[in-house]
């Protein structure tokens, strides 16, 4: 029997955190009666239901691997916890050819106390799309902010494809290691214009942290980027950490989280709809301009199945 999408919509709506791994569960699925019922949970946690934008914070970080952004998101959740704030956590890892789950354990990866119930932790699988984010990930970040004060999407490598983070989350941050020539290297792939937080970790190494900083900074100036770089050290001793919780927090206040939002999930909704039925979907529709059209007329939150039945109605 397939789970009560509409209820579980409400337990979040009500910012009932317990009701968090039964929505991941179902958000997940991909059987046609699960498929139905997110739908409902989606309704119910969209801003038409809640009056206004969902209240949590959706942060996305992102970098090459081994660049610390598991180590910086333990420190992370550390200071966000002890402000009294509730985490969730969605891990995107590589999956796996043959079963299609993630590979990295959520466990091994985030220090965490099992049994804060403030806080939730999830890997979830990128399945084809390494870099990218799925459908059930952006689902998931729309639902758990209407319950959790913060909600972190963190992703891996890093590619064009990890763009797509910035359809997702309110905020950007884009981790990097010294010494790593990644200045060149985003310089050249177009990542230097996604993010809100540059992070430069293991600020502990000294001068080649601090080069690193130097840098980025003439980078984002050369670009006429205002982004702000913050160097951390997320092993005991840290640093920088109330630092970078501060340029995120900064960089709410200037933001209007209802345009974004709007704007990120109608560019999502029809990439996930062109992912699921490929051009000729599109086409069908009458073509992007159509598609956007269309999403333009729905209530907020509800644009994939507004763009489903509506290729339903012109297929059928």
């Amino acid at each position: 029997m397939s789970a009560d999408g509409a209820a579980i919509g409400a337990r979040l709506r009500e910012r009932d955190l317990t009701a968090a791994p039964s929505a991941l569960n179902l958000l997940e699925s991909t059987t046609t009666a699960d498929r139905e019922q997110a739908a409902a949970l989606l309704a119910e946690v969209s801003p038409a239901a809640l009056g206004g934008e969902a209240p949590g914070h959706v942060i996305g970080v992102t970098g090459p691997p081994g660049a610390g952004k598991s180590t910086l998101l333990s420190a992370l959740l550390q200071a966000w916890r002890a402000q009294g704030r509730t985490v969730a956590m969605l891990a995107v890892d590589p999956s796996s050819r043959h079963s299609g789950g993630s590979l990295l354990g959520d466990r091994a990866r985030i220090d965490f106390d099992p049994a804060d119930r403030g806080v939730l932790i999830r890997s979830t699988a990128a399945g084809e799309r390494l870099g990218g984010i799925a459908w059930a990930t952006r689902a998931a970040a729309h639902a758990l902010a209407a319950a959790f004060d913060i909600v972190v999407i963190e992703t891996v490598g890093v590619g064009q494809a990890e763009t797509e983070i910035a359809d997702v989350a309110d905020a950007v941050a884009v981790v990097v290691q010294p010494g790593g020539g990644d200045v060149l290297q985003f310089l050249k792939s177009g990542i230097m214009e996604i993010p809100d937080v540059l992070v430069v970790t293991k600020s502990d190494l000294g001068q080649i942290a601090t080069g690193t900083r130097r840098d980025l900074s003439a980078a984002l100036r050369s670009l006429g980027s205002r982004t702000r770089v913050v160097g951390v050290s997320s092993i005991a001793p840290t640093s920088g950490i109330e630092d970078l919780v501060a340029a995120i927090e900064e960089h709410r206040a200037g933001l209007d989280p209802g345009e974004r939002r709007l704007h990120a999930r109608r560019a999502g909704a029809l990439r996930e709809f062109t992912v699921e039925h490929g051009e000729r979907g599109v086409r069908a529709l009458g073509g992007r301009a159509a598609a956007e059209a269309l999403l333009a007329s729905q209530d907020p939150g509800l644009e994939v199945p507004a763009l489903v039945s509506a290729l339903e109605r012109k297929m059928g």
